[in-house]
């Protein structure tokens, strides 16, 4: 949910079973604002991978503890709702079995998830506006970073360069 929506971690473990609103070509995610937007509601598409996995989840789900009775998407063992450093202990565990966590000068977390949704989206041309909007932000200043330019970009804009010899 932090690459395919661009959630924060609070955002992904407090929703509840009413914010997801799947159909077979579509979906939409309900999302509470956090801190400063606190009671501010934002509306999502959902990606068709991740309806894909939000459908799977909701099938397995439904064998858990709690699963009757606790509003949360997601569940810890005890069907309870799952906890912010839980689903970061997860999403950290995962990474680091794939060799993402590999790098101690760039650790990798839930945060590099939606850092990476964000960056994808300004790169490949869409406006910051929405990429702001889909993020919460509510400064296009919180979004700039995500389309600073890498050493690789300022090389390349220096190759590009038109010379005589």
């Amino acid at each position: 949910m932090p690459y395919y929506a661009g959630l924060r971690i609070s955002e992904v473990v407090g929703l509840d079973l009413t914010d997801v609103r799947l159909s077979v070509g579509k979906g939409e995610l309900r999302i509470r604002g956090q801190g400063r937007d606190s009671g501010k509601i934002r509306l999502l598409p959902v990606h068709p991978d991740l309806r894909q996995a939000l459908t799977d989840w909701l099938a397995t789900r439904a064998g858990w503890k709690g699963a009757a009775t606790h509003p949360a998407l997601f569940l810890n063992q005890r069907g309870g709702r799952l906890s912010d450093r839980a689903a970061r202990d997860i999403i950290t565990g995962l990474g680091d079995a794939v060799g993402l966590g590999d790098d101690p000068t760039e650790p990798f977390s839930s945060h590099v998830l939606r850092h990476t949704f964000a960056t994808q989206l300004i790169r490949h041309g869409t406006d910051p506006v929405l990429v702001a909007e889909l993020l919460g932000h509510g400064s296009l200043d919180t979004t700039r970073r995500y389309g600073l330019p890498t050493e690789a970009d300022k090389a390349a804009a220096l190759n590009a360069l038109i010379s005589d010899h």
